[in-house]
């Protein structure tokens, strides 16, 4: 199964796709946020283009698992996803998914530039990858 994952931000949405058959996720893009309605429109247009057959959106809660301000704009975000497309969107635990790609990227030896311009799609890759590694295998 192709899933597509969305790595919400304030200023930046992130994108990785997996491969077909659901093991393997990469990064894909990111785009600027301008407005619910529009991003969502922007990811189900991704999501038909990439023939993904799941939508993943980050989910951020504390260290305690409690959600916040940015984990209700996801569950918005979700809500606006599901108006527009009949794929199942998944709300997923992305805690530390930004330092683990950032640690990932560093240890590639891209410099800073690079980190910053890949963040946002690495972090939605490190999200949808751990999401695959959850899943029982099949």
């Amino acid at each position: 199964m192709r899933i597509l994952s969305i790595d919400p931000g304030e200023k930046k949405i992130g994108l990785a796709i997996s491969d077909p058959d659901g093991l393997i996720a990469r990064p894909l893009t990111d785009f600027t946020h301008l407005s619910r309605p529009a991003d969502a429109a922007r990811i189900v247009a991704l999501a038909a283009e990439h023939h993904a057959e799941m939508i993943l959106l980050g989910l951020a809660l504390d260290s305690e698992g409690r959600a916040g301000l940015q984990a209700r704009r996801a569950e918005r975000l979700a809500e606006a996803l599901r108006q527009l497309t009949p794929l199942p969107v998944t709300l997923y635990d992305e805690s530390h998914s930004t330092q683990a790609a950032q640690a990932a990227l560093l240890a590639a030896g891209k410099k800073r530039r690079a980190r910053r311009a890949q963040i946002h799609a690495a972090a939605a890759a490190t999200l949808l990858q751990s999401y695959l590694d959850a899943r029982p295998s099949k």
